[in-house]
């Protein structure tokens, strides 16, 4: 079941330039190769995904396999991207992890209630991250098979 690592695509909505960088720098740490592009909202992230705003070109950005969405973003929070996307025929079937500060219950039930694949708390360590990475690497990269094109 295993496949090509350069095949993952992953989109991570998050606004807080440092945490993109360190999860940049903890997929290269963790030997993982994969295509990785940020957005920093949720609006941004659906304009991403429908290929809409700043996103409308013919170079259109290709279809994630999996996203890392942040809860509490700017302009659309991660909530209300989720729920979008998760009501978009088109876009439900991407994978969407939750990757935040939060470790509220509620915060975990209302993500799992919108239809996230899984809820991570972003650790504080960089060396946690690298192991979160490793294990979000072999999970969802080399045991699931993600869907390549909507449904």
């Amino acid at each position: 079941m295993s496949r090509s690592m350069s095949t993952i695509r992953i989109l991570m909505a998050d606004d807080d330039p440092d945490d993109c960088m360190l999860t940049r720098d903890a997929f290269a740490e963790a030997h993982l190769i994969n295509d990785i592009s940020f957005v920093s909202n949720g609006q941004e992230l659906l304009d991403y995904l429908r290929h809409e705003g700043t996103y409308a070109t013919r170079d259109a950005p290709p279809r994630p396999s999996l996203i890392l969405l942040d809860l509490n973003m700017p302009i659309k929070n991660g909530r209300e991207a989720l729920q979008e996307i998760k009501e978009d025929p088109q876009l439900r079937s991407i994978p969407v992890i939750i990757l935040t500060t939060s470790q509220a219950e509620e915060e975990i039930l209302r993500a799992y209630d919108l239809g996230a694949s899984s809820f991570i708390t972003k650790p504080v360590l960089f060396e946690s991250m690298i192991e979160i990475v490793k294990s979000l690497g072999e999970y969802w990269f080399e045991i699931v098979e993600l869907p390549t094109k909507a449904a």
